[in-house]
């Protein structure tokens, strides 16, 4: 892309200005990285004025008023704690943030739980999360993420591909919770699998759990409707983490040798296993235009599930596309033409001082489960100033209409995905973090394990326990 191209698309989509765009995809690549669990406040607390104007807490309020420091824990620990709609209610308490100490917590045997572990900073007295650091002061940092939803994983996960939990297109009711039993999450669950919904008074009960397996709009039936290429890069079929496998017409299910498994176009070309061949793909030059990128759990950031490796995980991914020479075919070089996005599906229970922007919206939608706790977003590329620091309000849904608009046709987005029923139609873009006019050269984020390090491991492929 041209300098001036890309200077003429921000004054068209800061201005709205009523001119004829020919640039018809101003990144060729957006790439998500989807991590897990963790807010603000506890990723970067070691050290909270990392860069000026980023808003970290020293300290939370629990709900006897009390101050509460904020102290160090590990990364991979034996603790881990509640993030369903309930723990969400506790610790939000109408606004005052003040019921973190309510969070329920559970652990592993003989695990010693601390004293006050909802008020928890991540240690980086080793450099574990220093890569997390290092991609926020050298690129973009936003003070102001939430999850779209105010509950767990595996809703989280619908949210970032399609804006909603609904069941179904017209549905004001969400899938809350994560799935009943631990077993196949989505439309390959066992006929007993069930999930909670949520109604916009934010009741649990007033309607049946049913069958994890939805059917509407997602941004991936735009993306193939505008010939954009797509993939989703997960370690394991059937995981709650996997969103595609809830959706019926992306999965597809059928029973073969015995086992339901999916077998949708979508799915079958799309959806790549295990996460690792993003990897090699950018590295041979396959990079689709839109990419999802989930984590083994190893690398998650999961507590009780992570090993401490997450933070080198995403740092091999940037480095992979920042550091790839030019194509042989194409020449394309992906550092000059890709944004990539890095968030958290939810904010697991810890304690964070800021309390959504909104809750629900003024039509209704939403109302009951939108928008939950902050989330650390990270906005890397080689047109994002470094030190930049965000201050507006984003959730998941502005992931999804940056992608609309970034690949939209003479300046018209492609959305939104569904009939003012999902995060996009409500959500502001990400468009300032990409604000310079010539690309920066690409400086490698210093990890303790590279790319090689992970194409080339045999751990299990699996998603997170139950919660």
């Amino acid at each position: 892309m041209s300098h001036l191209s890309r200077i003429l698309w921000l004054l068209l989509l800061t201005f709205s200005a009523s001119v004829t765009w020919t640039q018809t995809v101003p990144f060729k690549h957006v790439v998500i990285i989807f991590q897990e669990n963790r807010t603000p406040d506890n990723l970067f607390g070691s050290n909270p004025t990392f860069e000026p104007g980023v808003d970290i807490a020293t300290f939370g309020i629990n709900s006897a008023g009390k101050k509460i420091p904020l102290t160090p824990t590990p990364l991979s620990y034996c603790y881990d704690l509640s993030h369903a709609h309930s723990a969400f209610v506790s610790e939000y308490d109408g606004g005052k943030m003040d019921g973190a100490n309510l969070v329920r917590v559970s652990k592993a045997p003989g695990c010693v739980v601390p004293a006050n572990p909802q008020f928890k900073f991540v240690d980086n007295s080793t450099g574990t999360v220093q890569p997390y650091f290092d991609l926020a002061t050298q690129y973009g940092f936003a003070n102001r993420m939430f999850q779209t939803n105010q509950g767990p994983s595996f809703p989280a996960h619908q949210f970032i591909i399609s804006g909603t939990s609904a069941p179904d297109t017209n549905s004001t009711l969400f899938a809350s919770e994560n799935i009943a039993i631990k077993a196949a999450a989505g439309c390959i669950s066992p006929p007993n699998q069930t999930v909670k919904l949520i109604d916009p008074l934010g009741s649990e009960t007033s309607n049946p759990p049913i069958y994890p397996c939805f059917e509407h709009p997602t941004l991936t039936d735009l993306l193939n409707s505008a010939q954009i290429s797509w993939k989703y890069y997960t370690p394991t079929a059937g995981s709650i983490w996997s969103a595609p496998d809830a959706i019926s017409h992306m999965c597809v299910p059928k029973t073969q040798g015995g086992k339901l498994v999916c077998t949708g176009a979508d799915w079958v070309n799309h959806v790549v296993i295990p996460q690792t061949a993003v990897l090699t793909d950018i590295q041979n030059c396959k990079l689709p235009n839109v990419t999802w990128i989930i984590p083994n759990s190893a690398q998650s950031d999961h507590a009780r599930g992570n090993d401490g490796s997450g933070p080198s995980w995403v740092a091999s991914i940037v480095n992979a596309i920042g550091g790839n020479p030019a194509c042989r075919r194409t020449g394309e070089v992906y550092w000059q033409d890709t944004a990539i996005f890095i968030t958290w599906d939810d904010w697991g229970g810890w304690y964070d001082h800021v309390p959504p922007y909104r809750i629900g919206q003024s039509n209704g939608w939403g109302t009951g489960y939108v928008y939950g706790l902050r989330v650390p977003l990270i906005v890397v590329s080689a047109f994002t100033p470094a030190g930049y620091v965000n201050n507006k309000d984003h959730d998941f849904g502005s992931i999804l209409k940056f992608i609309e608009t970034n690949f939209g046709v003479a300046g018209v987005p492609l959305g939104p995905i569904g009939p003012g029923t999902y995060a996009d139609a409500y959500a502001n873009n990400l468009t300032l973090f990409f604000s310079l006019p010539s690309p920066r050269p690409f400086r490698p984020i210093t990890a303790k394990f590279n790319a090689q390090h992970f194409i080339r491991s045999h751990e299990p492929l699996v998603g997170p326990d139950d919660d």
